[in-house]
């Protein structure tokens, strides 16, 4: 087994991890890694983490369909719009300048940090003057009130969680999870559910864009890819067991650090 095998694998447990910790959302920390780590640039570690999120959204996706938790009708729609925006996405990566994509995840990554420590207060301090949501569930029928406001925020929140998956080689699950914490009454399992359907359609649109202008590093993708799975289906007992605080403001550091890796890359290239 090579240092990159190693390498590779290695920064794998370290997603799986934050996956396990913080659910859909945590791997958009992916991409820092393997360009920290490995040297490669947005464009090329955008489709091996595409590939390990995937895999990852996928699996937790079939296990919230077995326990009857995912919204699909509404996954489908925000999947309908990210699958049509990804390539848009794709295309932007590959005509955007290294140290503008670099300067402009660093900005995102400010802004989920910001939103999870935000999210960690909130939770703690609690949040009872909540608007009511635009998309709501009739506890008569269990089915979803389709509204014009519902649609529409269902909509937006696909087609930007597709350009940013195009864009940045990210699942989109920051983006998805808030929106929906936001927009409905969804349970927590129910968000996670739905949100891990759609990215994994999204994903696959995202990467098969990707795949169609230039090749994946295998020798990368694959060990890094099998440590995250095996990491967040053996660790993801531990998500109940850690207050949501501590893992959304642990995720908010991990995500400022990262941004000023990028913000530092982006000025000396």
């Amino acid at each position: 087994m090579n240092e990159i095998t190693l390498i590779s694998a290695g920064l794998g447990l370290i997603v799986g991890l934050v996956l396990a910790l913080t659910g859909a959302g945590g791997t958009i920390l992916a991409i820092p890694l393997l360009m920290f780590s490995l040297g490669l640039p947005v464009q090329q570690a955008a489709p091996i983490a595409l590939l390990a999120i995937l895999v990852a959204s996928a699996i937790g996706a079939f296990q919230g369909l077995s326990k009857g938790i995912v919204r699909y009708k509404a996954a489908m729609l925000i999947a309908l719009l990210g699958v049509l925006c990804a390539p848009l996405g794709v295309m932007l990566a590959h005509w955007l300048p290294r140290p503008m994509l670099n300067g402009l995840f660093a900005g995102i990554l400010i802004a989920v940090a910001m939103r999870s420590w935000k999210n960690a207060q909130s939770g703690e301090e609690g949040n009872s003057s909540a608007p009511p949501p635009a998309c709501t569930i009739n506890p008569a029928t269990s089915r979803l009130f389709w509204t014009a406001p519902c649609t529409r925020s269902l909509i937006a929140t696909g087609g930007l969680a597709g350009l940013l998956s195009g864009l940045l080689g990210v699942g989109g699950g920051f983006v998805v999870v808030p929106s929906l914490q936001r927009v409905s009454n969804f349970t927590h399992q129910t968000i996670v559910a739905t949100t891990l359907a759609a990215i994994a359609l999204i994903s696959l649109s995202s990467l098969s864009s990707y795949l169609a202008q230039s090749s994946i590093q295998w020798h990368i993708a694959l060990p890094f890819m099998v440590s995250t799975i095996l990491v967040m289906l053996i660790l993801s007992s531990l998500r109940d067991k850690i207050p949501n605080a501590v893992s959304q403001k642990g995720f908010a550091l991990l995500c400022v650090i990262a941004a000023i890796y990028l913000a530092a890359n982006a000025v000396q290239i």
